[in-house]
């Protein structure tokens, strides 16, 4: 037999499924019904997923791989902005430290004024001793 006529009589079987149900839902009620329905639309989809990788061997590993592709995209896409977060926490701590030119003015300025301070403090003791 012919595959595409075998799929073809397979599709027309499932159209007469869900015909069945629907009449099915009008006859005896809704629970039936859709009972048969929700079982021959879930068999169907398993059918499409059949039939696509029948013809298309590939095509279950390149959508494997989009969605495998997307996911490490996303993951990674959070981790680089977690890592840019951190690096900016860290440049705002650097920049509120003080420079080394800075520190050096500072150090500067203190030996300057302890230098006036020993020399004033004496000037006071030796005063003091006359």
């Amino acid at each position: 037999m012919n595959p595409s006529r075998i799929d073809a009589i397979i599709d027309l079987a499932y159209g007469v499924l869900i015909f069945v149900s629907v009449v099915l839902i009008v006859i005896e009620g809704t629970r039936v019904g859709v009972a048969l329905g929700l079982g021959v639309l879930v068999s169907y989809a398993l059918h499409v997923i059949w039939k696509m990788a029948r013809f298309d061997p590939e095509w279950m590993t390149r959508e494997v791989e989009a969605t495998v592709e997307e996911a490490v995209e996303q993951s990674i896409g959070e981790q680089v902005d977690a890592v840019q977060d951190q690096i900016e926490t860290v440049d705002e701590r650097i920049d509120r430290r003080p420079r080394e030119d800075e520190i050096e003015d500072l150090l500067e300025e203190t030996v300057a004024e302890d230098a006036t301070d020993d020399a004033a403090g004496r000037d006071g003791a030796e005063r003091s001793d006359r």
